[in-house]
């Protein structure tokens, strides 16, 4: 599966974006679709997954309450709903896809073999 990020651009703290993932050589069906992120300097980190064909969600800590990971059935896509955001959300966004993750492991990079090629955030204070 190929993945296509996009939605990015620059924000000012408080503002919203939303981010997509759309999907193309096969669908979503049977995947978890996980969104990271990775600022300069620092590691890649898990921000929020969703299981395809159950809907069930997952957030980090710090993104709870604030981020909203959906899907859209007929485009086959995956959106990241980015509220209140705050000026340490600033980062490259990745989204990434695999079958069969364990829920011990839907926020390991390395659990996704599948990766877009990452949209810029940049959050303004």
């Amino acid at each position: 599966v190929q993945l296509q990020a996009s939605g990015g651009g620059l924000v000012q703290a408080g503002g919203s974006l939303r981010l997509s993932c759309a999907a193309s050589g096969r669908t979503f069906s049977g995947y978890t679709v996980g969104w990271f992120r990775q600022a300069p300097g620092k590691e890649r980190e898990f921000v929020a997954a969703l299981r395809w064909t159950a809907g069930t969600t997952y957030y980090a800590d710090s993104v709870k309450g604030r981020f909203t990971i959906s899907r859209d059935n007929a485009k086959n896509t995956v959106y990241l709903q980015m509220n209140s955001l705050k000026p340490g959300d600033t980062a490259v966004y990745y989204c990434s896809a695999n079958l069969r993750i364990i829920v011990s492991s839907i926020g390991t990079p390395s659990s996704y073999d599948y990766w877009g090629q990452g949209t810029l955030v940049t959050v303004s204070s």
